[in-house]
């Protein structure tokens, strides 16, 4: 008997492994240790990149979900994000700070403040429209290692069709949605971080 192919799984799958809290921390690890290794403070700049990406954010969901205040870990529902989103901003701006305060290369200080300025833009949008969080993120990460590593970074690319399917397969959103989430998080951090650094 044949196996029947199961593509509700499958987006799952590709939706938890290409998920904000898995891409954001990946590529700054990877602009960090080959781009800035050489850089004594690197671990500590790593440290707090990933306090605000990753480590903040899962333990706010998580505690949100535990208190019944978001239905599940994806925030599914537009109108649960704005608080969660609102402690984001927060939460980037003090990791900026630490950043700024520790003399970190302008473009990883830039990433936590553009974090947050993007954070805001996502929450206005919110108010009116369910933008893919997952496809501003993977493409928001996208930008960065292109801008630090040039088109050794095209590789990336391959995964936005993917992870727009997911989203779909799911409907956790349209593909109006994923598009524009897509095009705005590569398209407003990659100017952002070029105007901040003036590559």
């Amino acid at each position: 008997m044949p196996v029947q192919f199961d593509q509700h799984r499958l987006a799952n799958v590709i939706s938890w492994v290409i998920s904000p809290v898995v891409v954001a921390p990946l590529a700054y690890l990877c602009v960090i240790m080959l781009g800035f290794r050489a850089d004594p403070e690197h671990l500590s700049y790593l440290t707090v990149l990933f306090s605000a990406s990753t480590f903040a954010p899962m333990a706010l969901i998580y505690g949100l979900k535990k208190t019944g205040r978001v239905s599940d870990y994806n925030i599914s529902f537009r109108e649960q994000r704005f608080l969660p989103l609102l402690v984001l901003v927060v939460v980037n701006a003090i990791g900026y700070e630490f950043l700024q305060q520790m003399q970190a290369p302008r473009l990883l200080s830039g990433i936590l403040l553009f974090n947050a300025v993007n954070t805001v833009l996502i929450l206005l949008v919110t108010l009116q429209w369910k933008i893919s969080i997952h496809l501003f993120t993977y493409t928001s990460s996208a930008a960065l290692v292109f801008l630090q590593f040039g088109s050794d970074a095209l590789w990336v690319l391959p995964f936005v069709p993917l992870l727009m399917w997911s989203r779909i397969v799911l409907k956790a959103h349209n593909f109006m949605q994923t598009l524009v989430g897509g095009l705005l998080g590569f398209g407003v951090m990659y100017l952002e971080l070029r105007w901040w650094t003036g590559l």
